[in-house]
């Protein structure tokens, strides 16, 4: 009977056609990544079989996930694996910041006006401004999904774009406001400015625009955006409103943020290393959702139990916010990217 070679050695390294397949790439793309950049020191074996360690394995997973992102592997070589570690929560940081559309699905229909109200669509006049607000810090401080439009020169080009991108307000940076020059506008508005007599500012102020004086931090910015579209847009689910009751209408008002597909994708990457829980986390995360679903069909089935299926519809939807906030943590500990 013929013999095969263990894929693990006696100290538990893996030989390069295991690590391939882990990582779903081809062998000769792991040797040439090994020949040019030298990524990993394995050890050999007396065959002179290459030998990867645990931890050669999780840094070659996250390389694979990088560059699988768009990330340039010349770019990444010669990081260690702190540094991969940083690349990659600032690449999860950049996606969680972008508006997260609502998922087709049994929920979706029931939701609209809750889904309108996550996502805020603002204008934005002033090129600098808008590449400011494209910082993932700035936008993980505003506390809800905003959609910046844009950017646009002024008002004016700002206006004959709404029939093609409708908005539901606009925010200008203008170094210099004068009463002659006020911005005419019908729909909400938000100042950012230099320079404007007192006199101006509180004419501004009374017809309902808000003003900041700049220069401001990004924390301030921030917050003062955040307070702005609050007032316009509503309140953004909250983490206490997420873990409200029974009946609690903002949970189930909450979609989805990884279809099955993102996170069976996302799951299968715990096999390149030694904590499961991502894989675990992901696979909760697919049956409660299956099971919110499922619940709203029974809801709208049998009218003698609707409450007690919109209840269960309700609880489901909290538990997934809050495994979705789990998945989350886990991928930024160790070192994984989410799906987007």
């Amino acid at each position: 009977m013929a013999s095969h070679a263990s894929p693990v050695d006696a100290g538990g390294r893996h030989r390069s056609g295991a690590v391939a397949r882990m990582l779903r790439m081809p062998v000769a793309t792991l040797r040439v990544w090994e020949r040019r950049y030298g990524l990993t020191q394995p050890a050999l074996s007396p065959s002179g079989q290459r030998l990867y360690s645990a931890d050669d394995v999780r840094r070659l997973a996250l390389l694979k996930q990088l560059v699988d992102a768009g990330h340039a592997i010349g770019s990444l070589a010669l990081l260690d694996m702190a540094q991969l570690q940083q690349v990659a929560a600032t690449h999860a940081s950049a996606l969680a910041a972008r508006p997260i559309a609502l998922q087709p699905g049994p929920l979706a229909a029931a939701a609209p006006m809750a889904n309108a109200a996550r996502v805020f669509r603002v204008q934005v006049v002033g090129g600098a401004l808008f590449q400011r607000l494209q910082q993932p810090a700035l936008q993980r401080r505003l506390g809800r999904a905003v959609q910046w439009l844009g950017p646009f020169d002024d008002l004016a080009q700002a206006e004959a774009d709404r029939p093609r991108q409708p908005a539901d307000a606009v925010l200008m940076q203008q170094p210099r406001l004068h009463a002659d020059a006020a911005p005419s506008t019908t729909r909400p508005c938000a100042l950012l400015y230099r320079f404007a007599a007192e006199t101006t500012a509180a004419a501004l102020a009374d017809s309902g625009a808000w003003l900041l004086r700049e220069p401001q931090s990004d924390t301030v910015l921030a917050q003062w955006l955040a307070a702005w579209c609050g007032s316009l847009a509503g309140p953004a689910p909250s983490a206490a409103a997420v873990a409200g009751g029974w009946d609690d209408p903002a949970a189930a008002a909450t979609p989805r943020r990884w279809d099955d597909e993102a996170l069976a994708e996302f799951a299968g990457l715990s096999t390149t290393i030694a904590c499961e829980c991502p894989r675990h986390v992901a696979e909760l995360l697919m049956q409660l959702s299956h099971f919110e679903a499922y619940s709203a069909e029974c809801e709208h089935r049998s009218p003698e139990d609707a409450e007690l299926h919109r209840g269960l519809r309700h609880m489901a939807a909290t538990a997934r916010a809050r495994f979705e906030a789990a998945l989350e943590h886990v991928a930024r500990h160790e070192g994984l990217l989410l799906p987007p």
